[in-house]
């Protein structure tokens, strides 16, 4: 309370910048909860950032009452930061999103590092709890910078699962390592650098060996955990520097990202300690993980599932990943325009982690205007399943796979899914049998039930909206 006494008497217009740099940033948040709302409240934290950073810029004041200099090298990283920033926004993909906010994650893990090891160079002697900040600062941020570049790789392609022997041991003691480092450090117990910097190589490894095993259904939860550890790391450089804008936004992104974590681990019936430790969704030898030969599945044409879905009364779309590769939004979208103008009532079953990051799936229809009422949460989609007359599952595999519920040696055993069984008429759209994410064989597509619809997603429903046309 001193430091904000003091900013308000030496500098109030800061102050009030910082006031509306963190009440944008609520309300932002707020915002952020419904589709319809999501990007005005992006513009208004985005405009409290704006506020902070220029008021930080103009009217910061050090206690020996100079100002910030080096306005080139300043203004210079903020022109290369948003031309390289906008540039890529623009041009990604719905596919390649999950992989951007992964590597933005990344970034953002980093500069709370770098914060730590320019003010542990900076202070010589720093007192014991501003160093306990900058080594708890340092440990997050570098897990989260490095946890995040491993699962940017993992998104896209270029780092593949993989299990080190005796790799939660391995994670154990290196977490033990940190540990033990930074209570030598913090204590006082070394002088020098060598421990400090020591801890920043654990960390970096430990970052690395944590989310290296972790595959399949898990990436969101990982994703979302990743983003609440940047968020810490920034909170504590708001402690450092005193900055409550700063402060503000690390708690919200920090508990934001937790809270988000916990409800997806809820709704996929596990703990967290399971998904970090059990490695749920990682390549696994043995049947487990391995394909096998489930029995015969039958096709149905373009024809034949036209007819099915202009005479339903009731059809729910199960969007997945084959959706966003084959960037069929809009497609669907119109698919559900026409099939609504027939009389039959359209609604989408959404899985929590379906796709590649929390709320991929919301996303993905929102760009295509889909209606908010529209998308049911899995609870309430499985609830309507048993009076619908036709499911159509766009891409969609592990979060369908009946083996969540059957197959006790199953790696997703446990896991809630989408209970499309209960529908009368189930089709699947796939480009071919190829297992999931998760690298499993998915029974659904031999079940009587089931009928396969194999093709690029948005060519395939671009001939069913003009099959549906002539019915």
């Amino acid at each position: 309370m001193e430091q904000f006494q003091e900013l308000l008497n030496t500098n109030p217009l800061l102050l009030l910048a910082y006031l509306i740099g963190s009440v944008t940033f609520i309300m932002g948040l707020k915002m952020l909860s419904h589709p319809e709302t999501a990007r005005k409240g992006n513009l208004i934290a985005a405009f409290g950032m704006t506020v902070s950073i220029f008021a930080t810029i103009f009217l910061y004041k050090a206690h020996n009452g100079e100002g910030l200099h080096n306005y080139i090298w300043i203004f210079a990283a903020l022109v290369i930061g948003t031309v390289v920033g906008t540039m890529a926004a623009k041009k990604v993909q719905m596919t390649a999103m999950p992989e951007m906010v992964s590597l933005f994650n990344g970034m953002g893990g980093a500069c709370a590092m770098l914060i730590s090891l320019i003010e542990y160079r900076n202070d010589a002697a720093p007192p014991m709890g501003k160093l306990l900040i900058i080594v708890l600062g340092m440990i997050i941020g570098t897990i989260s910078f490095a946890g995040s570049i491993v699962a940017w790789g993992k998104l896209n392609g270029r780092v593949k699962d993989k299990t080190i022997p005796g790799g939660q041991i391995i994670n154990f003691l290196i977490f033990g390592g940190i540990i033990a480092l930074s209570i030598m450090v913090v204590g006082g117990f070394t002088t020098g650098p060598a421990l400090f910097y020591g801890i920043l190589a654990l960390a970096a490894m430990y970052g690395i060996l944590f989310v290296m095993p972790i595959g399949g259904a898990d990436m969101p939860v990982v994703i979302s955990l990743l983003n609440s550890f940047t968020g810490v790391a920034a909170a504590f450089g708001g402690f450092l520097y005193n900055n409550p804008v700063m402060l503000t936004g690390g708690i919200l992104v920090g508990s934001a990202g937790t809270i988000l974590t916990i409800l997806m681990c809820k709704a996929m019936n596990r703990s967290l300690k399971n998904v970090l430790i059990g490695s749920f969704g990682a390549a696994k030898a043995g049947p487990a993980g391995a394909a096998k030969e489930a029995g015969n599945y039958k096709e149905i044409s373009l024809n034949d599932t036209a007819v099915l879905m202009a005479y339903a009364q009731k059809v729910m779309i199960i969007p997945g990943y084959g959706l966003a590769v084959a960037q069929a939004q809009h497609t669907c979208h119109e698919l559900e325009k026409v099939l609504n103008e027939k009389g039959v009532e359209v609604s989408y079953g959404i899985h929590p982690v379906a796709g590649r990051m929390p709320g991929h799936m919301n996303v993905l229809l929102a760009e295509a205007d889909v209606p908010y009422e529209k998308l049911l949460e899995m609870e309430d989609a499985n609830d309507q399943m048993g009076g619908t007359n036709v499911v159509l599952i766009l891409g969609a595999n592990d979060v369908v796979n009946p083996a969540a519920k059957d197959d006790p040696s199953s790696p997703i055993y446990g896991m809630p899914i989408l209970e499309v069984e209960k529908a009368e008429h189930v089709i699947v759209n796939k480009r071919s049998m190829k297992p999931g994410y998760a690298g499993i064989e998915n029974e659904l597509f031999f079940r009587p039930k089931t009928s396969m619809l194999f093709g690029d997603a948005k060519k395939v429903l671009q001939n069913l909206v003009s099959e549906l046309k002539n019915v």
